[in-house]
């Protein structure tokens, strides 16, 4: 249905809340930003960690000293997850960066992959974390100081702690905007802005 100004709700909505979504688009591409900058470093030390293995190689042969002790396992595996995580986390935010900023995108799309952007670069950091950590237990558990590798991984919990605290907000309003709010606004049916 038309107004007297002969114009839907929708076409309504859009012209008097085009500052929000400029606003929003600012906003999108600064967190896109800032985040990539922080998953490509990261992506950069995990690549860097792969090569330069704990302990260093046997000199004939090549292979990582550590190559058999459950540790050196985590760090491996922890890297690779760490770097595969990371790079997701910049395909994420790269297509958020070029994303054409429509007011549909901002129902669904830009939400979900902000929100699998932020997901995939806390996984980046806890098995980044996990990958240092490791490499503690690796190097320093047979020394006098055992304690050391065992108050790292404890200090080790604390950015991580950080990072989920001060992003829980954003990532239940990510949730709450893309899985439950998306599907009830501007569709058709009654009682519904269109």
């Amino acid at each position: 249905m038309k107004n007297d100004a002969d114009i839907t709700p929708r076409e309504l909505f859009t012209e008097e809340h085009e500052n929000l979504r400029e606003a929003g688009e600012r906003w999108m591409k600064d967190t896109a930003t800032s985040c990539m900058v922080v998953v490509t470093l990261i992506a950069t030390v995990a690549f860097a960690a792969a090569f330069t293995v704990p302990g260093g190689n046997k000199g004939e042969t090549g292979t990582p000293i550590f190559l058999n002790n459950r540790w050196f396992t985590i760090f491996v595996i922890s890297d690779a997850v760490a770097m595969f995580s990371s790079i997701a986390s910049i395909m994420m935010f790269l297509s958020i960066l070029t994303s054409r900023y429509g007011e549909e995108d901002f129902l669904y799309t830009l939400p979900a992959k902000l929100m699998v952007g932020l997901f995939t670069l806390f996984a980046s950091i806890v098995c980044m974390v996990l990958t240092f950590s490791a490499t503690f237990f690796l190097v320093y558990k047979e020394e006098k100081l055992a304690i050391l590798p065992k108050i790292v991984a404890g200090l080790a919990l604390l950015p991580i702690t950080l990072y989920a605290t001060l992003n829980f907000r954003l990532w239940i309003s990510l949730i709450h905007s893309t899985i439950w709010a998306s599907k009830f606004m501007f569709r058709s049916g009654k009682h519904k802005l269109l």
